[in-house]
C-alpha cells in the first residue's frame, strides 16, 4: 500500500478509536476519504483484503467443533432465519419502491434480500475476539450460525455461477482421515516462524487451493482446514502467533469497502432506508434464538453481534449484475449500508451488557420456561466452598477443605473431560468457565457461601471472577493464587486473600531440606553413584 493509504488509515483509525469506536470504522472512512480525494486503489490491496479474510476464517476454524455446528439452535436458527429475512427484504424493496427508491423486477428484489440476509464474519468474529467472548455461549452460537451461513453462499454461488463443483469434490469429504498427518505437520513445528508459515500453508495452500480446484467457495476451504487441526495442542499457540499478522492484514479489507465508491444522493437515501430496516432483522435474530429456549441475555448478545450486513452481499450484488440481474448501483448501495451498519453495531456491542439490561423488562415474555440445557442456571445449592480451576492446586485443596466442610465443597472447571474425572473419583465439581461473563450471569448462591478459592492457572481468570463476584455483592472471603508480585498486589488491592506459588513453594522447599535435616547425617550423594 502507498504511503498516503497507510497514514490515512492509521490517523482514522487512532481518531475513531480516541471516540470509542473500533478502529475498524475508521478505516471504512478512510476508504471513502480515499475514493473521493481520487487516490487511485493500490494493486495489493484487494491481495491484502483476501488474505486477511482467509486468515480470520483460519483462525475462526481453529476454535470451531463440529458438534457445535450440528445443533438445532444452531442450523435451524440458521435456516429460519435465512428464510424470514429473505421474505421480509424482498417485502421491505418493493415497499421502497413504491416510494420510487427502487427500480427492477422481483427477481432483483429477490437476489438483493438474500444479499442482505446474511451479517458479516468479519465483523462479529472481530467483536468477539476483542471482548474475549469467542468461547462463550452467546459467541460460538453467532460463529455457528455465520460459519452455516457461508454454507448457504456456497451453494448459492454454485447455482448463481451455473458452475458445477469438480467431479472429485465429494473426495473433500474424506478430509477428516489426513487429520493425524496435519498434526503430525503441527508436531514439527516448534517455533513461532514455522508456525506461522504451517498456518499460512494450511490456510492458502490445503484450504484456499484445494477447495478452488474443486469448484467450491476458497474461503470455506481455509474455515475447514483450521477446524481440521482445531483439537491439536497447538491450535491455540497457532491462532496466538497469527493473530497480529491477520489484524493487519484485515486493514485492507476494510479500506477496500471503501474503495468501492461515493453514492449519489439517491443511493444514499437508498443505502440509510436498507439501515433502518436493520433493526427487524436483527430482532428476527432474537424471537428465532428464543424459539430454542434460550435465555434473554443471550439472545440479545448474540443477535448484536450479527446486527450487521454482510461484506458477502457485496460479492452477492456484484454477481447479480455480471448476470445482468440487477445494476450495478446497487454495488454502492450494499458497501454504504454494510459501512453504516458497522459504525452503528459497533457501539451496540460495546454497551451491549446496558442494552441487554435496558431491553431485558420488554423481552423476558419471549423467554422459554424450560430453558436450553446449555443456558440454564447453574445452582451450587447450599455449597459453603466454592474452587474455581480444579488442577493439582484446586484438587489439592478441595481434598483439604472436604476434611473441614464435608459435602458443602464445590469445584468448578471448565474442561468436561476433567470434571468427569473428578465425578468419577467422588468430588463433586461442575463444569463452568468462570472467565466467562454468561457463566456468571446464570450462577445463582445463597448466604451458605463462605469463602471462594480462586485457583485457575491464567492470572487474568482469576482477577476478572474476582470482579465478577464484588460486582455481584459477594460479602464472603475469597483467596486466589498468584506468581509474581505484579499479581500479588492486584489482587490485594481487591481485598483477596492471595497465595503466592513460587513464594510458597520456595519456603515449602525449604521446610522440607530443614526437617530431612533434623534426621541427621545422611550418606552423600555421590556415594550412591
Amino acid at each position: 500500500m502507498s504511503a498516503a493509504v497507510i497514514a490515512l488509515a492509521f490517523f482514522c483509525g487512532l481518531a475513531l478509536s480516541r471516540l470509542g469506536l473500533p478502529p475498524l470504522v475508521g478505516f471504512l472512512v478512510a476508504g471513502f476519504a480515499l475514493h473521493g480525494a481520487g487516490i487511485p486503489t493500490p494493486d495489493s490491496l484487494h491481495t491484502i483484503a483476501d488474505l486477511g479474510v482467509t486468515l480470520l476464517l483460519f483462525t475462526i476454524g481453529l476454535k470451531l467443533k463440529i458438534k457445535n455446528l450440528i445443533k438445532p439452535e444452531v442450523w435451524g436458527a440458521t435456516t429460519l432465519h435465512l428464510i424470514g429475512s429473505v421474505a421480509f427484504f424482498t417485502v421491505g424493496i418493493a415497499c421502497l419502491a413504491l416510494l420510487g427508491l427502487v427500480q427492477g423486477q422481483i427477481s432483483s428484489w429477490l437476489v438483493v434480500a438474500f444479499a442482505l440476509a446474511f451479517s458479516s464474519t468479519v465483523f462479529a468474529v472481530k467483536v468477539l475476539e476483542d471482548k474475549g467472548d469467542t468461547s462463550s455461549l452467546y459467541g460460538r452460537l453467532a460463529i455457528g450460525i455465520l460459519v452455516m451461513q457461508d454454507i448457504f453462499a456456497v451453494l448459492f454461488l454454485t447455482f448463481a455461477q451455473g458452475k458445477m463443483p469438480a467431479f472429485w469434490a465429494p473426495a473433500l469429504l474424506a478430509l477428516p482421515l489426513l487429520r493425524p498427518v496435519l498434526y503430525k505437520l503441527l508436531d514439527w513445528c516448534s517455533n513461532s516462524e514455522l508456525q506461522s508459515l504451517a498456518g499460512l500453508f494450511l490456510a492458502m495452500v490445503a484450504g484456499v487451493s484445494l477447495f478452488e480446484a474443486a469448484g467450491l467457495k476458497p474461503d470455506l476451504g481455509a474455515l475447514v482446514m483450521g477446524m481440521m487441526v482445531a483439537g491439536h495442542s497447538r491450535a491455540d499457540a497457532l491462532s496466538k502467533t497469527l493473530f497480529n499478522l491477520k489484524e493487519l492484514l484485515l486493514v485492507g479489507f476494510f479500506l477496500s469497502i471503501g474503495l468501492n465508491g461515493l453514492p449519489d444522493l439517491p443511493m444514499l437515501l437508498l443505502a440509510i432506508a436498507l439501515v433502518l430496516l436493520l433493526p427487524l432483522k436483527t430482532g428476527l435474530y432474537f424471537w428465532v434464538l428464543s424459539l430454542f429456549g434460550l435465555r434473554v441475555r443471550t439472545g440479545v448478545l448474540a443477535s448484536l453481534s450479527l446486527a450487521t450486513y454482510s461484506e458477502f452481499g457485496l460479492i452477492v450484488a456484484a454477481l447479480g449484475a455480471k448476470a445482468g440481474l440487477l445494476s450495478g448501483q446497487w454495488l454502492t448501495v450494499i458497501a454504504i449500508a454494510l459501512s453504516i451498519s458497522f459504525a452503528l453495531a459497533s457501539p451496540l456491542n460495546t454497551w451491549a451488557e446496558n442494552v441487554y439490561r435496558r431491553l431485558t423488562p420488554n423481552l423476558k415474555r419471549y423467554e422459554k420456561r424450560h430453558l436450553h440445557p446449555d443456558d440454564a442456571p447453574i445452582d451450587i445449592g447450599g455449597a459453603k466452598v466454592l474452587i474455581f480451576g480444579m488442577g493439582r492446586l484446586g484438587t489439592g485443596a478441595y481434598d483439604q477443605l472436604k476434611a473441614e466442610f464435608g459435602e458443602a465443597v464445590l469445584g468448578i472447571d471448565h474442561a468436561a473431560d476433567k470434571v468427569g474425572e473428578h465425578q468419577e473419583a467422588g468430588r463433586q465439581v461442575l463444569v463452568g468457565d468462570a472467565t466467562d461473563s454468561d457463566f456468571w450471569s446464570k450462577i445463582r448462591h445463597d448466604e451458605f457461601l463462605e469463602l471462594v478459592l480462586l485457583a485457575m492457572p491464567n492470572h487474568h481468570g482469576n482477577l476478572f471472577a474476582a470482579e465478577e463476584l464484588k460486582e455481584r455483592g459477594y460479602k464472603g472471603k475469597v483467596a486466589a493464587v498468584a506468581k509474581f508480585p505484579d499479581e500479588v498486589e492486584e489482587l490485594k488491592a481487591m481485598g483477596i486473600e492471595v497465595f503466592n506459588i513460587f513464594e510458597e513453594a520456595g519456603a515449602g522447599f525449604a521446610r522440607h531440606v530443614l526437617n530431612i535435616a533434623r534426621l541427621g547425617p545422611q550418606r552423600p550423594y555421590h556415594q550412591g553413584l
